[in-house]
């Protein structure tokens, strides 16, 4: 299995900022991508933004020019920058990550998620 532990939510101003953080960590073969969705209350969850192991990044139109994902591989660590932070981005963020372990095939894996507010 792989455990994924995000950190960096919290409580931010309008305009401000924060950096989430998601850490994998098991008996992690590969990690194909890693990503960041949110849910708000009374709404789906959608996708953030994603990273896959050598490709582009992808954002949704929302975030973009706003936030940007990183990755360190070498800590099987995604990142998510979030600046000029709006109400709107106010929701629960979860990582994602799409990997394979020693025991089983390509699986998709979520983390408890972290709460972000955006609010004055």
């Amino acid at each position: 299995q792989v455990q994924l532990v995000e950190s960096g939510g919290g409580l931010v101003q309008p305009g401000g900022s924060l950096r989430l953080s998601c850490a994998a960590s098991g008996s992690i073969l590969s990690i194909y991508a890693m990503g960041w969705y949110r849910q708000a209350p009374g709404k789906q969850r959608e996708l953030v933004a994603s990273i896959p192991s050598g490709g582009t990044t992808n954002y949704a139109d929302s975030v973009k020019g706003r936030f940007t994902i990183s990755r360190d591989n070498a800590k099987n660590t995604v990142y998510l920058q979030m600046n000029s932070l709006k109400p709107e981005d106010t929701a629960v963020y979860y990582c994602n990550a799409v990997a394979t372990t020693a025991w089983t095939g390509r699986s998709n894996y979520w983390g408890q998620g972290t709460q972000v507010t955006v609010s004055s």
